[in-house]
């Protein structure tokens, strides 16, 4: 059933659940062949009336931050997957609390804290917690420097000429995460250059991470590849394998519905003005950046068809977006739709200029759509003082 986006509120995140089911049935495919554990990372996507949907194929989730752990622990109902580039002491009894496994990202972090690590243990038998610790292969095919986390002085885990010999005592794991959105070719010339480096210590792990960015749903992208890979690591180095993609898991899974509110001519230039914002609903568009698809209109300027630059509503000169030919003029009123707007959305939206937050909806299986959330002056106010 076709979905009537003049039935949605605007702007409005809205996620399919038949496209999220599609893309957590070939991912738990994957972990099903290749034995590893594959688990949502919430960096990419913490929509968390959705959470149910995603423990019914995943069995985990990671947090780089307590707020992220806490609604792992509340709303999946699971012990976290933790790994920060540094931790508050303040926060570190509750994080070992509620996570099941904890990656520092130094030596120094390491020491800092592995006494209340062995403290917690010895108070708390029952509790599994395993430690870990993230290295950097110096190997990455990420193009944009700010996504990249192997750029030369990268405070992102622990280069090979400053790891020793034997893993520390206490650390079970390794972790590594230099991939953004890549295919499995990737991660097999990463996987070399991490060997090289890294292959005695691996050797004495009791678990491999291999981070996020194996965009596994994209179409095209070489699964058994990827199964291959994963299964031959955990036999040659007999351990565990972990998986934390966030964009796979809501890759192309829903879109952002807004609404024209004003067309103008700018200097010759045709500018449709929208009731969203990129630089607060969208910021990837503009710090990566790209170009996000929009329903029925060309990427590029067409010749003879209506043309517009989509610009957002907020006081910002370079909110704005384009150029779209479209195959008729746009008028206030007309929708938007950006399509494949789940992931890497929601978690870094603001406020900014005091424009609401886009609301989040659900297109259930059966088509009907649940507004899940809205917000208004209060959630503008409550973030401030």
């Amino acid at each position: 059933m076709p979905i009537d986006y003049n039935e949605i509120p605007s702007p409005c995140f809205v996620l399919d659940e038949a496209l999220l089911r599609q893309n957590l049935r070939l991912i738990d495919s994957v972990q099903q062949a290749a034995g590893c554990k594959i688990i949502l990372a919430l960096k990419g996507f913490s929509m968390f009336s959705a959470f149910p949907i995603v423990k019914e194929y995943l069995s985990g989730a990671t947090a780089s931050s307590l707020n992220e752990v806490k609604l792992i622990n509340d709303f999946m109902g699971y012990q976290a997957h933790t790994y920060m580039p540094a931790y508050l002491d303040s926060e570190f009894v509750e994080i070992m609390e509620r996570s099941s496994h904890i990656t520092f990202n130094s030596l120094s972090q390491w020491e800092r804290f592995k006494d209340r690590v062995e403290a917690f243990k010895s108070a708390n038998p029952a509790h599994a917690l395993s430690c870990g610790i993230r290295v950097n292969p110096q190997y990455s095919e990420v193009a944009t420097d700010m996504y990249n986390p192997c750029v030369p002085g990268s405070r992102l885990g622990i280069t090979r000429d400053k790891m020793p010999d034997t893993l520390p005592e206490g650390i079970d794991g390794i972790h590594f995460h230099t991939l953004c959105e890549n295919g499995s070719d990737t991660l097999e010339r990463t996987l070399e250059a991490l060997e090289s480096r890294f292959g005695d210590l691996l050797h004495q792990a009791k678990w491999l991470n291999m981070g996020g960015g194996h965009l596994m749903t994209r179409e095209g992208y070489d699964i058994e590849k990827l199964k291959n890979l994963v299964s031959n690591i955990r036999a040659k180095y007999d351990l565990d394998v972990i998986l934390e993609p966030g964009s796979a898991i809501a890759w192309r899974t829903g879109v952002l519905v807004t609404t024209v509110l004003d067309v103008m001519d700018s200097q010759g230039i045709d500018v449709a003005i929208l009731d969203t914002s990129f630089a607060a609903h969208m910021p990837d568009t503009l710090e990566m950046p790209y170009k996000p698809a929009i329903t029925g209109a060309s990427m590029e300027a067409v010749a003879g068809k209506p043309t517009y630059r989509m610009g957002g509503m907020t006081c910002l000169a370079g909110d704005f977006i384009g150029d779209y030919s479209f195959e008729q003029p746009l008028a206030a009123g007309d929708k938007i739709i950006f399509e494949d707007m789940i992931h890497y959305t929601m978690v870094k939206t603001t406020t900014f200029n005091g424009v609401n937050l886009p609301s989040i909806g659900l297109v259930k299986t059966d088509g009907e759509f649940k507004l899940v959330k809205s917000f208004g002056y209060e959630s503008f106010k409550d973030r401030l003082s």
